[in-house]
């Protein structure tokens, strides 16, 4: 039985060195990335759909319903194959895995292209499904490969630098899809379905170029998981915990991602028309960006002095980016700074609690996952109390406290799961179902109670989330398998 590496690089092969952990962790980074981009370009899609298509919330909320949907077909299958034949990324190789989903992605977005044509909301369903199984693979095999590159015990560590380059992703995502969707290919408003052809096929072209690269790359080899058949993780109750914590987890997550220009655009709230809110979705997504940054941090060994400056100059280096980001008149080619200001200047006050919270965490992947989960049940109960701009930056703060949501999760299930990882890791991959279930489940709400109200069902994911980081992490764990 193959086994997955421990601390110790030597359990490698012998080209598995520290240099080669090191570049083989860059080399995954841009996987995050591209995955991060292509996700969060669907909390665009949704209002252009709604408009194009005349849909409810409750039918535009399908996009999720597709991707994700496409996630738990993709990690499904996955886990039936381990639990009946063995892992097949023990068969295959971490490096073929990532390759065969980059094509599956790529294909995907290739089904935008005669979808736009026939104007036909079916089949961009089924391009967003076929993009989601592959980037299911691809999480299958990039999460458990970036957890053994390296110690055990500073897996969160990685795993939150690893999703900190996904936050990059879905930071300019939203920017730069609403751009060309809304706007560049879009300039008089009645393109309808034809302006997403050119900005889906950039990206399936991004798809193919990198599975070129990982084609031709070496990536050492480290364990690659278990070969015997069976299900054996599903006899850890941590393990079946965390998968229903990534289901709350992210079904909450991509709810509120999704509602966010729809919510923003409402009277009571901020009126805003979808270009200008899709700049505060941006927002969203770029503070997980900071918080998996500031995740990192924490989580890592580095001296308690380092670290304290690290988290200190980290929120201010991206407070400033943001801001710059958001200055950049695409129409006039140039910053304008005093616009950018207006859409940040409030943010700095998210950014002092959630140092405050890291402080509290004191490194602990539990302890940190609890307490912002925690925070998030209050901002989205506030939310639906309250109205206009404090309703508003409730919603577009969610996106700082739920950052190291997905990597504690995932490095708390995975802890101590030895050969099991692979099979750990399709399970929970599996459990972004969630966001296929949840999103609908808030737009049905929102089409009978109103769009705020709607916000009780994240609101309810994150306590279960909170439950996860404080008791849920700790059952059953005892007679792990062998590492």
């Amino acid at each position: 039985m193959a086994s997955i590496a421990t601390s110790n690089p030597s359990s490698a092969s012998s080209s598995g060195n520290g240099a080669n952990y090191r570049g083989a962790f860059s080399i995954m980074t841009s996987l995050f990335f591209l995955w991060g981009f292509t996700t969060s370009i669907n909390d665009i899609l949704i209002p252009k759909f709604k408009v194009t298509f005349a849909l409810s919330y409750k039918v535009a909320m399908f996009v999720q319903v597709a991707f994700f949907g496409g996630y738990f077909l993709g990690s499904l299958i996955y886990f039936i194959i381990s639990a009946r034949t063995g892992d097949p990324i023990a068969k295959i190789g971490y490096k073929n895995g990532v390759v065969t989903s980059l094509l599956i992605a790529a294909a995907g977005c290739g089904l935008f292209w005669p979808a736009a044509d026939m104007s036909s909301y079916g089949m961009f369903l089924t391009g967003l499904f076929v993009i989601g199984f592959g980037l299911a693979l691809l999480q299958i095999a990039a999460n458990p490969y970036v957890t053994i590159l390296g110690p055990e015990k500073t897996a969160s560590s990685r795993l939150n630098l690893a999703q900190a380059f996904n936050s990059v992703g879905t930071t300019t995502g939203p920017l730069i899809g609403a751009y060309c969707i809304l706007k560049y290919f879009d300039p008089s408003g009645d393109q309808g379905a034809a302006a997403v052809k050119i900005p889906f096929l950039i990206v399936c072209l991004m798809f193919l170029a990198l599975a070129a690269v990982f084609f031709f790359i070496k990536l050492p080899h480290v364990g690659e998981g278990n070969t015997e058949p069976g299900a054996g993780a599903l006899k850890y109750p941590h393990v079946v915990l965390g998968f229903i914590a990534i289901f709350m987890y992210v079904g909450g997550e991509v709810s509120v991602g999704s509602a966010i220009v729809n919510f923003l655009g409402q009277p009571n709230v901020a009126g805003m028309t979808p270009l200008e809110a899709s700049k505060y979705v941006s927002l969203f997504w770029g503070g997980m960006l900071i918080g998996r940054f500031m995740g990192a941090v924490e989580l890592s060994e580095m001296k308690t002095m380092n670290k304290q400056i690290a988290l200190v100059i980290i929120p201010v280096i991206c407070f400033f980016l943001f801001w710059m980001l958001h200055s950049w008149d695409a129409d006039k080619h140039a910053f304008d700074f005093a616009a950018g200001w207006l859409i940040v200047k409030n943010y700095p006050l998210m950014i002092v609690l959630c140092w405050a919270l890291f402080q509290v965490g004191r490194g602990l992947a539990s302890r940190t996952l609890f307490i912002f989960s925690l925070t998030i049940v209050v901002l989205l109960l506030t939310a639906i109390l309250c109205g206009h701009k404090v309703a508003m930056w409730c919603i577009v703060g969610v996106g700082l406290f739920t950052s190291i949501g997905w990597p504690n999760i995932f490095s708390l299930a995975l802890d101590g799961m030895g050969v099991l990882k692979s099979q750990v890791s399709s399970l929970l991959v599996m459990g972004v179902v969630g966001a296929a279930v949840l999103p609908p489940l808030l737009g049905k709400i929102a089409d009978t109670q109103g769009l705020q109200l709607a916000f009780i069902v994240p609101m309810i994911a994150y306590g279960y989330v909170a439950f996860y980081g404080a008791i849920g992490h700790k059952i059953g764990r005892k007679n792990f398998p062998a590492q």
